[in-house]
């Protein structure tokens, strides 16, 4: 294959420190028994803690209680969250593409950015900070946006039409979902999104099974050494060093085999 952004140089390494037990756990997952025609659990938690990682306050309890049994609570409380549910169901039932990615971008965010900002490409510059006000990371300049977004959707297109292996989709998908992060192409919604990438290509590369793994939950109970490893690559968009991924790489497998 042929990447243009998508860097393969880190397989075989991630791939030998896989155990075995991580497919095998996989395989194991299965829907809630809270699942019903009108809602899903895990879709739920995704959403949750999805959101939790943004700053959220919510409360995954209090939403399974709004989504399931109708419970009423201030509306500013749920409605980013019910966004991103609702993305995620539109993932759930949709092929992944880029005209399909830029729509659950636009559901996602429709209680974040203005209508004209949703599912569209930021035009100007866009940096990441601390909650202290230290830089955290500086994306791709709005020169570039254009130009990476077209090589990581080529990149995406060629990964689903391609052959492979339990080991490979897990390595992929946690790449484009760093990958997605660093590029930083839209205004705000930028880690919902690569999180609910991560795992649409899962999805569509081994089923629907992908949709009941708890990464999100995983990510947020960790959210410090998952933003320390996404900051490992370095500060700079133009500087990073993908040769220093294998952390960040190596959590969503990890968040499989915690589940079981």
């Amino acid at each position: 294959m042929e990447l243009q952004i998508i860097s393969a140089e880190l397989i075989q390494q991630h791939n030998l420190k896989l155990e075995d037990t991580v497919q095998k756990n996989f395989e194991s997952l299965h829907d809630s028994e809270l699942s019903i025609d009108t809602f899903n659990f895990y879709t739920s938690v995704s959403a949750v803690f999805s959101s939790k990682i943004e700053g959220e306050n919510i409360e995954l309890d209090s939403y399974i209680k709004h989504k399931r049994l109708g419970a009423h609570f201030l509306p500013d409380y749920t409605r980013k969250i019910d966004d991103l549910y609702d993305a995620y169901l539109f993932a759930q039932k949709t092929k992944l593409s880029s005209v399909s990615l830029e729509q659950a971008h636009a559901l996602l965010t429709k209680h974040i950015l203005q209508k004209e900002q949703q599912g569209k490409m930021r035009t100007g510059n866009m940096f990441v900070v601390t909650n202290d006000g230290k830089m955290e990371y500086v994306a791709a300049t709005p020169d570039l946006v254009q130009t990476e977004m077209k090589k990581f959707y080529a990149d995406i297109e060629l990964l689903l039409a391609a052959e492979l292996n339990f080991k490979e989709v897990l390595f992929f998908a946690a790449m484009i979902h760093l990958v997605f992060v660093k590029i930083h192409p839209f205004e705000d919604g930028n880690g919902r999104t690569a999180r609910l990438l991560e795992k649409w290509f899962v999805a569509q590369k081994l089923g629907a099974k992908a949709w009941f793994i708890q990464s999100e939950k995983s990510y947020y109970s960790q959210h410090q050494t998952y933003y320390t490893n996404i900051r490992h690559l370095g500060l700079e968009y133009n500087e990073l060093n993908y040769s220093k991924a294998i952390p960040f790489l190596l959590m969503l497998p990890q968040s499989i085999t915690q589940q079981t």
